[in-house]
């Protein structure tokens, strides 16, 4: 029979001065920490800017280089800002559908052919009885696209539900680290897709397909905001527009067209099988993306990005 030294234990006694811990949660078994009146950034007293006081606390930086933030050192997400102020002060106040109406009806024309949309921006009467048969028919095809395809385009569906620019650099084995200015370039695309959308989403307030049909049960959230147009269409289809202009001298670029833009569709279809867009929000999304980046070309930030981009898939 083996020895047993279990009296021993008596020494777990000891454990008791535990309690000291008190002193950093006011009860027992926390982690102690030093008294905050030892530390010398908290005691300091307060000294005004160029005194020789302050010159020995900050140092001898210099104010020029401190403010001096090179373009590498934004993310791409943060990067795209830049570009949207550039495009929403320039290229889109001066067409602003609102206030020109010369533009105003440019823009619309290119929508004039789908059936059933409204004419007039700004809540339209969606219940119109020569807007519902066709609406009626767009949902009957939602119904069935829920019944036959929502079960295999449901990870998609999840998956692309917030995000959807890693499909884009995963299709063409690219990596954010990798291809930085790429990344940027559909950062810019999916920033700016959104705040046209966004603009025509408040214009026509369309209600969503399972607002009028409820049985349509999406998988995800139901976003707030009105359907019309798809914002995911938008965005993906200016994306595959952006990489077309950086693959603008490969050999491969036909190809690589043909892919982006098929991607670029089934993002947007997979938001019709989830029962959140019509097939006519699908197709104004294209439409728009193809406006803006006329609109969006031109300007001194996306040009810059553009170029580096390039760069970046030369042999």
């Amino acid at each position: 029979m083996p020895a047993s030294f279990d009296g021993n234990d008596g020494n777990d006694g000891n454990s008791a001065n535990a309690g000291g811990g008190g002193n950093a949660t006011s009860s027992s078994g926390g982690w102690f920490f030093a008294d905050r009146v030892n530390l010398p950034l908290v005691t300091a007293r307060d000294h005004k800017p160029g005194t020789t006081t302050w010159n020995k606390m900050i140092g001898t930086l210099d104010p020029i280089k401190i403010k001096n933030f090179p373009d590498r050192n934004w993310s791409a997400d943060w990067y795209a800002w830049l570009a949207l102020n550039e495009f929403a002060g320039a290229a889109w106040t001066s067409i602003d559908p609102s206030s020109n109406a010369a533009t105003k009806a440019e823009w619309l024309s290119q929508l004039s052919w789908i059936p059933g949309l409204p004419v007039a921006p700004g809540h339209p009467d969606w219940s119109d009885p020569a807007v519902l048969p066709h609406a009626a028919e767009e949902i009957q095809r939602l119904v069935t696209a829920a019944a036959e395809e929502r079960a295999d385009a449901l990870g998609e569906i999840l998956s692309q539900s917030d995000e959807f620019i890693s499909y884009f650099l995963n299709m063409m084995t690219a990596r954010p680290a990798a291809y930085p200015q790429t990344t940027r370039l559909l950062a810019i695309a999916s920033l700016v897709g959104t705040f046209v959308a966004m603009y025509f989403k408040g214009r026509y307030a369309r209600p969503r397909p399972s607002q009028l049909c409820p049985a349509l049960l999406p998988p995800i959230e139901v976003p707030g905001h009105a359907s019309f147009p798809s914002g995911h269409s938008t965005q993906a289809h200016l994306m595959a527009l952006c990489m077309d202009a950086v693959l603008d001298t490969l050999v491969q670029k036909p190809v690589m067209d043909d892919d982006l833009w098929t991607l670029a569709d089934r993002l947007a279809r997979n938001r019709e099988i989830a029962g959140l867009h019509y097939r006519s929000d699908t197709v104004a999304g294209r439409l728009f993306a193809e406006c803006i980046m006329l609109l969006l070309a031109p300007t001194t930030t996306f040009q810059a990005v553009l170029i580096e981009a390039k760069k970046e898939w030369q042999p």
